[in-house]
């Protein structure tokens, strides 16, 4: 009896686990599909929070890009900015979006550093007056925990290959060489910034330089500053696509069908993250220093 009462769980178990793997299968397959579009209309691709990951919406510009239904693209932006790299592979996306049909940019409340630098790669942009936008910089924050390491006897040896290999190590001094090093990245990355924003927005490199000393704008003092084209809402934006498309009344609207994770892969995540491990990895974040075009201040 036990044994056929093992098996019968056994069984029950199987096809349950079958059932929930092969549903699981269906969101994400429905998930990659672009059945969401019927007819033809404007696809709103939306870049929403701190950037830090591009594949995303690299591959939504690329699926509306590529979609005959989608007559023209509005980039939607609500970001404080974020990492350097996913910004840059966005705004290189935007335009390659714009190679095959238009692209408007609408800001949010804030489309700020990275943000307005994702923006600047449209054909047009919109802000609300009171949307918050520039602070075309480049910023990054170093932890150090030399005192603290000092205080509980902690010993870190470090061994390296070169002299700037741990430079920005947050247990040991940070010297006038590690500054230099740091500052020297980051106007670099400042530079290029400061270029595409030039060529994109048909200004010199002098002129964005004046703006470009990591404040802010209102919508408006963006239109004033030629950082902006237009002063106008989503609705706007989406108005002003449509019309360039040929449409002479409002167009359908399409988002891209939401990203689901596997349900799977999201127990397997959270059974594998111990306390330990969280803790360790929250201390590694803290302290690794991160490159950014982001707005550091309050939304």
């Amino acid at each position: 009896m036990k044994r056929k009462g093992l098996l019968t769980i056994l069984l029950v178990f199987g096809f349950l686990f079958s059932v929930f793997f092969l549903f699981a299968l269906l969101i994400v397959a429905s998930a990659d599909q672009d059945g969401s579009v019927t007819g033809e209309g404007i696809g709103v691709v939306e870049v929403i929070g701190p950037i830090t990951s591009s594949r995303e919406t690299v591959e939504q510009l690329r699926k509306f890009s590529e979609n005959d239904r989608i007559k023209g693209i509005v980039v939607r932006i609500d970001s404080p900015g974020g990492a350097v790299a996913p910004s840059q592979e966005i705004y290189q996306a935007v335009l390659d979006a714009r190679k095959k049909k238009k692209v408007v940019a609408s800001m949010g409340s804030v489309a700020a550093s990275g943000g307005y630098y994702i923006a600047c790669a449209a054909d047009k942009i919109y802000a609300n007056p009171g949307s918050v936008t520039g602070s075309i910089g480049v910023i990054t924050q170093i932890t150090n925990f030399e005192q603290l390491a000092e205080l509980a006897k902690v010993d870190v040896i470090t061994i390296k290959s070169g002299k700037y290999k741990d430079t920005g190590n947050p247990f040991r001094a940070f010297t006038e060489d590690d500054r230099q090093f740091f500052e020297q990245m980051i106007l670099n990355i400042y530079d290029q910034f400061v270029r595409d924003v030039a060529k994109s927005r048909n200004m010199s490199e002098d002129e964005v330089r004046q703006l470009a000393d990591g404040r802010v704008y209102t919508g408006e003092q963006a239109k004033a500053n030629k950082l902006v084209d237009e002063l106008g809402g989503l609705e706007a934006a989406i108005a002003y696509a449509g019309t360039e498309a040929g449409f002479t009344e409002r167009p359908k609207v399409f988002y891209p069908p939401k990203q689901e994770e596997a349900l799977f892969g999201k127990l397997l995540q959270g059974a594998a993250q111990g306390v330990t491990r969280g803790v360790v990895e929250g201390v590694r974040q803290e302290a690794e220093p991160t490159v950014e075009y982001r707005w550091a201040g309050p939304r």
